[in-house]
């Protein structure tokens, strides 16, 4: 049996006041007992979030990482830095990385490698536009995205893999849950294929989840859980997808 997971991406929101008052509110209510959860915030506020959710159900991650695990890269934070500060996810191959950062299959397969290697659990996200979807050409898309990433790699130990549909990011679109399903049963014989223990990798659907959305997605059968985008940064919208999840 899959344990559901939701996964809060704060994407580039937040400033020390806010996570501590989210973080505070989220640690102190109910997070669910059958769910695990974690929250992903910008690097700048990875060690507040740490602290706070200490001795807490809620781990926290980062929203990317370098391939590299050290050198003269400015800007870029390695994956044993996040580790480093107490980090136990990273989010990777995010379409905001694709589509404002250029980042292919390839740099996303060595991200994986890096992360894997600092004992990180990588979120393998992979998704279609809207163009590619009307084309016909979703499922063709996502299979690229699956294989470029995890063809020379098919043992990550912690994989996770979220569907986010492009079209549905930020938009208030939702793929309906049939469409969701279908894509979700799709990635798992693609994993499958690819020699990845699919029967047991844990699966997320992304894409302006709400609570009011959440338990009709959660109830199908290769939905294991959440990516979360706006809803995470609101404690009462977020801890009600969680609940959805138990």
């Amino acid at each position: 049996m899959r344990q559901p997971l939701i996964v809060g991406n704060w994407k580039m929101h937040g400033s020390r006041e806010s996570v501590a008052e989210l973080l505070t509110s989220l640690v102190t209510g109910s997070t669910g007992e059958s769910a695990d959860v974690a929250v992903c915030p910008t690097y700048v506020h990875l060690a507040q979030a740490v602290s706070l959710c200490a001795n807490s159900p809620i781990a926290v991650g980062a929203q990317d990482c370098s391939h590299l695990a050290t050198g003269a890269r400015t800007g870029e934070v390695a994956a044993p830095m996040i580790a480093d500060v107490g980090c136990e996810w990273v989010i990777l191959g995010h379409s905001e990385r694709r589509a404002y950062h250029g980042e292919s299959d390839e740099a996303i397969a060595a991200k994986l490698t890096a992360a894997a290697e600092a004992g990180l659990k990588p979120i393998l996200c992979v998704g279609e536009t809207r163009e590619e979807r009307e084309a016909d050409k979703a499922e063709d898309v996502v299979a690229l995205q699956l294989s470029g990433a995890l063809r020379s790699q098919p043992d990550l130990k912690g994989l996770v893999v979220a569907y986010e549909p492009v079209w549905a990011i930020g938009t208030g679109l939702t793929a309906s849950p049939e469409q969701a399903q279908a894509m979700h049963a799709f990635i798992r014989d693609e994993l499958a294929a690819l020699g990845v223990d699919a029967v047991n990798t844990r699966l997320l659907y992304g894409g302006s989840v709400k609570a009011g959305n959440a338990a009709e997605l959660f109830a199908q059968p290769d939905i294991d859980g959440a990516l979360v985008g706006g809803a995470a940064l609101v404690a009462a919208e977020f801890q009600a997808i969680v609940d959805a999840a138990t």
